[in-house]
């Protein structure tokens, strides 16, 4: 099955695809307080949640990469339907293969929950630096292991324990870096099980609607055993939480 296929059906009924609440999400959009024609990048865009507020906000442009078909289309549909006016440009392509069209190009540099496109947290958060400007903002949304995961656990899921740091070490590992945590949102277990949730509830509704898609069959295999994982171990061992930082007023060149 398409694995963009996958999770266009299984996050057909989030706005925001990942484990938060509206409120939260405004609050961040707020933090961030930029000035008109302010450029931002955001990276596994997903739906433009993210940078479509920040354009309705404060009128910045800027630019949301994703590899999913699926997630550029909403994006672009989302964004003629709030913000018609805005400079935002939706790109669908591999988000460590994007140039800016010079180094720290941006204001704000963004990836919420896709640090594998540059190995993990630290290399994610290293890429961002080099695209913002002195000062500017680097935002980032990682899960993090509230206990240590339970062996089990990580074979169900393919993870290892070095897949994630703690809440302590995500943090620490922006400021070994030369950045300033000037802000978290951390996820509660209700964020969590509605993210996954409603992942149950579209996966059901779209095979109950698509009885013939050859797919359900690995479609539905997917989504249970997810929800086994999430609900035997990862509801009491994997957190999430929205790390902001300032980069350095004095960048590398």
């Amino acid at each position: 099955m398409d694995i963009w296929k996958f999770f266009d059906i299984t996050h057909k009924e989030h706005r925001i695809c990942n484990p938060t609440n509206d409120a939260k999400f405004s609050h961040l959009t707020d933090l961030l307080r930029l000035n008109p024609g302010d450029r931002v990048l955001e990276l596994a865009t997903g739906k433009g949640e993210f940078i479509i507020q920040m354009a309705e906000k404060y009128q910045v442009s800027g630019v949301g990469i994703d590899l999913s078909p699926f997630c550029i289309r909403d994006a672009k549909a989302r964004l003629e339907q709030r913000a018609p006016q805005a400079s935002i440009e939706f790109i669908e392509m591999e988000g460590a293969h994007y140039q800016p069209p010079a180094p720290h190009a941006f204001d704000l540099a963004a990836c919420l929950g896709a640090s594998w496109i540059f190995d993990g947290h630290r290399g994610t958060l290293a890429a961002l630096r080099q695209m913002v400007k002195p000062g500017g903002w680097i935002v980032v949304g990682e899960p993090y292991w509230i206990q240590e995961p339970d062996p089990a656990y990580l074979q169900a899921t393919d993870m290892q324990r070095e897949t994630f740091g703690t809440y302590y070490e995500n943090a620490h590992t922006g400021e070994s870096l030369g950045l300033s945590l000037v802000s978290a949102i951390t996820s509660s277990r209700d964020d969590w099980d509605y993210y996954e949730s409603m992942q149950w509830y579209a996966a059901d509704l779209y095979a109950r609607q698509n009885p013939h898609d050859p797919d359900i069959p690995e479609l539905m295999q997917r989504v249970h055993a997810d929800k086994h994982s999430y609900l035997k171990w990862g509801r009491d061992t994997l957190g999430w939480a929205i790390y902001v930082f300032r980069a350095p007023v004095q960048q590398d060149s």
